[in-house]
């Protein structure tokens, strides 16, 4: 399987609200019709947040598919251009971006139905190839992050090392996905013994001043 995560902001002065709305109860009626779509789920970045700072994204979008060729024919569907139109009704699409990743699941504990999700995008530290990037994040960061005790599920979505063909450069070299029963257990693990082993361990491979984060709450549209 493979996963696109697009990374949204709404239209210039839309509301939050209205944008949430629009998105969750409008917007999968394009997005379902189109081939081959697994599972799609929408993480909307907490209304709290915006309390105190604009965040870097206003949510994402993941949608699962077989493969590659999956992914293919869904871009290329007479359905996907009904998708865009309806992007542009409330995304800011000169500002959205995609990855294209595939999932590791390194914790798989039950999430409760109002647990937060927090996603940090991440780009490697410079001088790293993809290949160290992706070990020493798999092999020696997961298993200091497991550690973190009120950590319910982690899942790292490593960009797919075709997006580096023939020099390109993505967007980001990955996204971490964690859940936690609540905004206050995510405080309580961040302000915790075990996460500052995480975050010492984080200049050993990442561009720490490129790291975007939010905090949402997911839905699950399909799967």
């Amino acid at each position: 399987m493979v996963k696109v995560i697009t990374f949204i902001k709404r239209k210039p002065g839309m509301p939050v609200e209205e944008f949430q709305s629009y998105w969750r109860t409008r917007h999968p009626e394009v997005v379902t019709r189109l081939p081959g779509v697994r599972r799609y789920v929408q993480s909307h970045t907490l209304p709290a947040t915006y309390r105190t700072s604009d965040p870097a994204y206003d949510g994402i979008a993941e949608v699962w598919a077989d493969d590659t060729a999956a992914l293919r024919a869904m871009t290329q569907s007479p359905d996907h251009a009904a998708v865009q139109a309806d992007e542009a009704r409330f995304i800011d699409r000169a500002s959205m971006g995609v990855i294209i990743t595939e999932d590791h699941v390194v914790k798989d504990g039950a999430v409760p139905p109002d647990a937060v999700k927090s996603v940090d995008f991440l780009t490697r530290k410079t001088g790293l190839t993809v290949e160290e990037f992706q070990r020493h994040w798999l092999q020696v960061h997961a298993p200091i992050a497991t550690a973190i005790p009120t950590l319910r599920r982690y899942v790292q979505s490593h960009t797919r090392r075709s997006a580096y063909e023939a020099g390109r450069v993505p967007a980001y070299d990955g996204a971490a996905i964690t859940w936690y029963d609540s905004a206050d257990s995510f405080r309580a693990a961040a302000a915790g013994a075990e996460y500052t082993r995480v975050a010492a361990d984080g200049p050993s491979f990442l561009s720490m001043d490129r790291i975007r984060s939010i905090l949402t709450r997911e839905f699950v549209i399909v799967g």
